[in-house]
Formats: structure tokens, C-alpha cells, sequence
């Protein structure tokens, strides 16, 4: 397929598909089917799709974008220009029956003289009722974002995720897909019978997964923003999991639970170093637990060794777990090595203070959530923390 693609001969409107006997259909375009060349080893035979074949992603993205400008087009009639067309978005985000647009969307001075119009030809060409456009994150420490609504009275929407239904209104809440990753790891983690503490709660991101999907025990979640917390408050019910969780309203650092969990969730970036004292104290002090701490890494763009699985120091061990895909220690990179090391040997350190005793630390498994950045990773470190035996 790649081949075919270098050298121009697939229609990119149409995705591979399924034939009848187990076979694959490529979309070839009819007018390039004398320059096809395929190895003789490779049986094949030209087919035609009786039904419609199945559109591509790209495809279905370019549909409603070019349904919009068209509308839009005959909306200004004459008064179309290319400035405008800069302006019309090309992607968006949808939440239900809401449409939010990126912040350079129709910022020129002509589409204010269209008023209402414009928002409901908008909302018309896109299949939603509701139309809003994002603008720059607020420097408040909650990153509460600045979004004017422009079509209809209401901000909440709810988001399906994984089969977890998540609700936020949003010109008070941010949603980011982008951890979408990280929801599904933490959906499959063993916790069950477990009490889990999310320091950094939010919306529900991993609280809610840890709850419907994981079969923790009980949940509580800190979170300092009154809007997320009634969004998370919402989620809650809409799931059915109200009765297993807590809300604790207020800065995590002044959190009055000790002695408490088997598992913490630390999932602030671009750093959750201020909680880690925290994590340590609501960590059962007899049994320990786990902790899940979020960071982002630095990492240079340049090629780097690959490292051996196994590395630590004589005071922590830290084997790397193999997920059943690939051996994650294959493709840890140095920095973020340097940095699960480091952290592992401050939160023993700060164990051994706060309970007079000896503990152990031992890295679980490191895992790479996103690009955040250009040379900045996204990093969740799972690091198991227990008091040493007598």
C-alpha cells in the first residue's frame, strides 16, 4: 500500500475494504490502472465495489469543512475572498451537539456584519446547535479556559470516552483528548478492592476510569476548581459511581487523609512534584502502595543508545515490566531513565522521613503519554512503594 501511495495510484477518498473469501480491496484510481505493477508472487484481480465503498477518514473530515465553505460562499455571495477563506477552520473539536472552533476562526472584520447568521449557517453546515469558539488558556493555575459561546444559551456537553460518559461546561473546562492513552492503561489496571486518592482530579479524567473500569474500591478525588468539581460531581452520577467516591474540595497540599490508599494518582503536568509529600502520607504506612506520577521530560531530538532493561541502584532495584506488547526497557530513553531514578530515590527519601523506617521504591513501568512539546514527553511513572520488612 505505501508503495502505491508514493507513486500516486490510490484514491485517498476511499479507505482498504473488505471482499468476500478474505481478501483485501486497494482503492486504485481508474485512471492509473495501466501503470499498476504488482509482483507476480501477489495474486490479484481487479474488482469493482457494487456498494458504496467506505469513505476515509481524511475524506469524511473534508466533507462537512467543504459543505461549510460552500455555504458560507453563498451566504457572502460576491464579498468572498481569499482572506476569508484563510479564516474558515478546517478542523474542530465536536462535543455532543456542540461545535467548538480554534481560536483563529473567523476573525476577520466581514463576518461581523453577517451577526447571527453566520454562527447558525455554521451550526447548520457542521450537524450541530450549538456553536462556540476557544480562546487562549487563562494564567490562573487552573487552566480555565477562555471560550465564548456563540450559538445557544448553554455550555455543558457531555463526552463518551471509552464507555464513561463525561460532562463539562465548556467555557469553565478544558477536555483533552490527547490523554486518551493514558484513560484506557489506567482503565485496565488491577485495582480491584482498592482505595485509590487522585490528587488531581479535574473533570474525572482517571477518576472515572479507575472507578468504572478498574473496580477500585473507592476513589478520593481533590480537585481545587469549584466548575471541575461540579462537572466531576455530575459525572459521577451520570455513571453510577457517586456512591464510591468523595469529592475533597480545596488545594490537594492541605488534604487531612492519611494512612489511606493503595494506589495514587498524581496526574498534573507539566510537573506534580508539590504533591508528592502528600502522596506519601495518604499511602497505607503498614502495606504501601503504588503511586502513578505524571511529569514532562525533556528529551533532545537527537538518536540515543538503547539502554538495558534492568538498572537501579543498591538502594532500589527498578525492573522494567514488560506489557505484552514490546519490552518497555527496549525503548526507554536515557533522560527519562535519569529522571524515574531520581524521582524514585526522592520518594523513598521522603517515605523514610515521614515514617522513621526503612522503604523501598521499585519502577513498575515507565510510560511515554504524548509529545507535549517539541523535545518534551509526557511521562507516567508507576513506582511501588513499600515499608521494608523487620
Amino acid at each position: 500500500r505505501e508503495r502505491l501511495e508514493e507513486e500516486q495510484l490510490l484514491d485517498g477518498r476511499y479507505q482498504l475494504q473488505q471482499v468476500p473469501g478474505g481478501r483485501v480491496a486497494l482503492p486504485v484510481l481508474e485512471e492509473k490502472l495501466s501503470q499498476l505493477c504488482l509482483p507476480l508472487e501477489m495474486p490479484c484481480e481487479l474488482v469493482r465495489i457494487q456498494q458504496d465503498p467506505v469513505p476515509s477518514r481524511a475524506s469524511r473530515r473534508r466533507a462537512p469543512a467543504q459543505k461549510l465553505r460552500d455555504e458560507l460562499r453563498q451566504l457572502l455571495g460576491g464579498s468572498w475572498s481569499e482572506e476569508l477563506e484563510r479564516d474558515v477552520p478546517h478542523a474542530w473539536q465536536r462535543h455532543g451537539d456542540l461545535v467548538l472552533l480554534s481560536d483563529d476562526s473567523f476573525r476577520a472584520a466581514q463576518w461581523e456584519s453577517l451577526g447571527p447568521a453566520l454562527w447558525e449557517t455554521v451550526a447548520s453546515a457542521l450537524g450541530a446547535r450549538r456553536v462556540a469558539r476557544r480562546g487562549r488558556v487563562l494564567p490562573d493555575g487552573m487552566r480555565t479556559p477562555s471560550v465564548t459561546l456563540l450559538l445557544g444559551q448553554d455550555g455543558w456537553v457531555e463526552h463518551v470516552d471509552n464507555g464513561i460518559r463525561y460532562t463539562f461546561d465548556v467555557t469553565k473546562c478544558m477536555f483533552s483528548p490527547g490523554n486518551i492513552t493514558e484513560k484506557l492503561r489506567v482503565a485496565s489496571l488491577p485495582c480491584s478492592g482498592e482505595v485509590l486518592v487522585d490528587l488531581y482530579a479535574g473533570i474525572g479524567y482517571f477518576t472515572l476510569p479507575f472507578l468504572v473500569h478498574a473496580g477500585a474500591a473507592f476513589v478520593h478525588a481533590c480537585e481545587w476548581n469549584v466548575h471541575a468539581v461540579e462537572a466531576l460531581r455530575r459525572a459521577l452520577a451520570l455513571n453510577g459511581v457517586q456512591d464510591r467516591c468523595r469529592i475533597h474540595h480545596g488545594d490537594s497540599r492541605q488534604l487531612e487523609l492519611r494512612d489511606t490508599a493503595d494506589r495514587v494518582n498524581l496526574g498534573l503536568i507539566p510537573s506534580s512534584e508539590e504533591g508528592w509529600p502528600v502522596a506519601c502520607r495518604v499511602l497505607k504506612k503498614d502495606t504501601g502502595g503504588v503511586l502513578h506520577i505524571h511529569h514532562n521530560v525533556e528529551t533532545p531530538p537527537a538518536p540515543t543508545p538503547v539502554l538495558p532493561a534492568e538498572w537501579g541502584s543498591p538502594e532500589a532495584q527498578h525492573p522494567m515490566e514488560d506489557t505484552g506488547k514490546e519490552t518497555v526497557g527496549a525503548r526507554i530513553r536515557p533522560e527519562w531513565q535519569r529522571w524515574a531514578e531520581a524521582t524514585a530515590m526522592r520518594i523513598q527519601g521522603l517515605l523514610v522521613e515521614l515514617h522513621g523506617q526503612p522503604w523501598h521504591t521499585r519502577v513498575l513501568h515507565i510510560e511515554a503519554v504524548k509529545s507535549y512539546a517539541p523535545h518534551v514527553h509526557h511521562l507516567v511513572l508507576d513506582l511501588e512503594c513499600r515499608p521494608a520488612l523487620p
